[in-house]
């Protein structure tokens, strides 16, 4: 897998960005839980609209939806920007399922080839809008995830990190774009919109005004030059950001709960767009800007997969009286470092 710092081991011919797998030094390698590879077609889930079934396609179901503990994305070559899980295999959309309302309609037989990917998924994502994650309740009463509204598969034939086999199986499975569409599919007719939200991608429920992200006024993330801490981030207000270095990128953990946060509020998530105008103004990957989910289940901006934080006692813009209390907390560098 990748690293959010970009400068991880691909996987295959992919770039795998997300939260369980790639925030920090990652402790899984690439291929260590598999699917088994596909029957032969022609067997009893080729003909229709499942596509092939694995070999033993009760146990690639199993293996695929316990295993699935977040959500990410990938950079594939031909397809573009995808989801994955967190062993990066690709995500999949059907279109006999709906997305408003959320209905998945690929049961038995059909979830055997096309495991579910299960609904706690999302507390672990590292994706450009979390806001368009959610959940659906099945048939068999399990929870499965949904983005902007559609149900989320892997493959079972899929049997390593990277593996698109699904893509287009009888027309009607699809990798998946972050903002819930399908993917390699440039001409298609539009879709309808997803239930609870636009499907667009850009969201405007992450915390920040929408209006901000017009150009017309202050980024919601820029940077500043300091005299002695040099470029550290700001917000949208011009109040310097800070790391906690209690706090843990890999495996993601967060430090400061409860009454730190009155001292430390943590710094309010955004959008898509605010995302890629931040990123392009700071010169970083826009993958480092993501949006990370607080144990109060409430978002929070973060850096590289660091969360940030302004100070409550910072009372004008600029201000970094925050740097260095309790040896703990600093202001942060373009690049998610701690300025000192």
């Amino acid at each position: 897998m990748k690293k959010a710092t970009r400068a991880g081991a691909a996987v295959g011919a992919a770039a795998v960005v997300l939260l369980a797998g790639a925030c920090g030094s990652s402790q899984q390698s690439a291929g260590t839980t598999t699917v088994q590879p596909a029957a032969a077609a022609g067997d009893a889930y080729g003909g229709g609209a499942y596509g092939d079934a694995a070999g033993s396609p009760s146990q690639a179901a199993q293996a695929a939806s316990d295993s699935s503990a977040g959500v990410g994305t990938t950079d594939d070559a031909k397809l573009g920007e995808i989801l994955v899980d967190d062993q990066g295999r690709t995500m999949y959309r059907f279109d006999k399922d709906t997305a408003k309302p959320a209905k998945s309609n690929c049961n038995d037989a059909c979830a055997q080839a096309w495991p579910p990917v299960p609904a706690s998924a999302k507390d672990a994502a590292q994706v450009p809008d979390p806001s368009l994650l959610g959940e659906v309740t099945r048939d068999d009463g399990s929870k499965q995830l949904t983005v902007a509204g559609w149900p989320m598969y892997l493959y079972a034939a899929d049997s390593a990190p990277g593996q698109t086999n699904g893509q287009g199986v009888n027309q009607v499975w699809w990798a998946v774009q972050p903002n819930g569409k399908k993917a390699g599919q440039a001409a298609a007719a539009p879709e309808a919109p997803a239930a609870g939200g636009s499907g667009s991608g850009s969201g405007s429920s992450s915390g920040e005004d929408s209006g901000s992200s017009t150009g017309k006024e202050s980024l919601a993330l820029s940077s500043v030059d300091d005299p002695q801490l040099g470029k550290i981030l700001v917000d949208g207000k011009g109040m310097v950001l800070y790391r906690f270095t209690k706090d843990v990128a890999w495996p993601m953990k967060i430090s400061c709960v409860g009454q730190c946060t009155e001292v430390w509020p943590p710094a309010k998530p955004l959008n898509l767009q605010q995302q890629e105008q931040a990123a392009k103004a700071l010169g970083v990957d826009k993958k480092l800007i993501t949006n990370i989910k607080r144990p109060d289940g409430t978002y929070q901006l973060a850096i590289n997969c660091w969360p940030l934080y302004n100070y409550s006692k910072d009372t004008k813009p600029g201000q970094a009286s925050g740097q260095g209390v309790g040896g703990t907390w600093f202001a942060v560098t373009p690049g998610g470092k701690l300025a000192k």
